[in-house]
């Protein structure tokens, strides 16, 4: 299973994007500042990494910097993932050697795990999107009924009013 370490300092973004990896078979693992993303870098050894701009502790351009010049995780792919869109700063990251820029504001969810998953590296075990299993019975298992699970739930039904007479 790939595994990706998610630096972003919002706990809402983080928790949303956490949790649509996670959906699809990634592992992922959350920092929420620039001090903590490095040394989770040091153990971590991510396949990739989604790494913010503005965070506290250390900057994400410190933060690639680092990585940049760490032999051991110099080519971990890092995907930027800022609210800063000016063309200075995209360019100063993909020169610094970021892999792609994605400005939060105009980008979707779906298509930041799409990016994942072209820049991951060749046999990484990356599964496919999670499906629920199908389920199958042969006629000597024991399949539940019908009457054996919860009954729907239907919303509360509003007094209709009678009709008026017409005047």
């Amino acid at each position: 299973m790939a595994t990706i370490l998610l630096v972003e300092d919002d706990r809402f973004l983080s928790s949303l994007l956490k949790n649509r990896l996670q959906k699809d078979a990634f592992e992922v693992e959350t920092a929420m500042s620039g001090t903590e993303a490095l040394e989770k870098l040091k153990t971590l050894r991510p396949d990739i990494v989604l790494l913010d701009i503005i965070l506290p502790g250390k900057s994400g351009f410190e933060i690639l910097e680092e990585i940049k010049s760490d032999p051991q995780i110099q080519n971990t792919p890092v995907i930027i993932i800022s609210n800063l869109g000016q063309e200075g700063d995209v360019e100063r990251m993909m020169k610094m050697g970021a892999k792609d820029y994605f400005v939060k504001a105009r980008t979707s969810i779906e298509d930041i795990v799409k990016k994942v998953r072209n820049y991951l590296p060749e046999g990484s075990g990356v599964a496919p999107p999670v499906q629920p299993p199908l389920q199958s019975a042969s006629p000597s298992e024991s399949v539940p009924s019908l009457e054996s699970q919860s009954p729907p739930q239907t919303p509360p039904q509003t007094p209709q009013q009678p009709p008026q007479p017409e005047v």
